[in-house]
């Protein structure tokens, strides 16, 4: 669990340097990928899959 945290962290980390200075390709890309795996395997998972069905089930109510 410690180990995929840190790795949360670290691919967060550069693919938020990566985006801000607009340097996007293929490396950008699977930074975003283990980005989303890693959290995928975290607590985090849960309260992200609760806030987008929300987000989605607001928009439809528009």
């Amino acid at each position: 669990m410690a180990v995929t945290v840190s790795l949360v962290a670290l691919f967060g980390l550069v693919l938020f340097f990566l985006l801000r200075s607009k340097t996007l390709g293929y490396g950008a890309a699977f930074v975003a990928a283990m980005f989303g795996f890693f959290l995928a395997s975290t607590g985090a998972a849960g309260p992200i899959n609760q806030l987008a069905t929300a987000v989605i089930s607001a928009i439809g109510d528009l």
